[in-house]
């Protein structure tokens, strides 16, 4: 899926999404990562949502967004409770879905200026 609409808030945005990779304004991303506006992409452990624990969400809650989005591969899954509760504790809002959802998602709430980050598991 091509993304071509040109974000003007100076935070690295999603320019494409496929299956087995992620398109950058900087760069290309083939394993998964985390993004957030005014940060630099970086590399996050996770390979499967269903197997993600509390802990692995520590790099996002340090960004302190007012609200993150998680990309969870080609198809949508939740992860645990555990996981949800990390967020929701911290008063960070958290949506699942897919990742092309996701990118669509942070594009649209970083044009808006919103403290957002996104998580993508690739």
């Amino acid at each position: 899926m091509q993304l071509n609409h040109e974000m003007q808030t100076g935070g690295d945005h999603v320019r494409a999404v496929a299956t087995d990779r992620i398109l950058l304004a900087s760069g290309e991303r083939r394993s998964s990562f985390v993004i957030a506006a005014g940060v630099d992409a970086f590399d996050w452990s996770v390979r499967d949502a269903k197997a993600m624990s509390a802990g692995d969400c520590d790099g996002i809650l340090a960004l302190q967004p007012a609200v993150v989005i998680l990309g969870t591969g080609t198809s949508l899954v939740f992860p645990s409770r555990d996981v949800m509760a990390a967020f929701l504790t911290r008063r960070i809002g958290i949506e699942f879905m897919d990742n092309a959802a996701a990118a669509r998602t942070y594009n649209v709430l970083l044009g808006e200026g919103r403290k957002v980050a996104a998580a993508f598991i690739l």
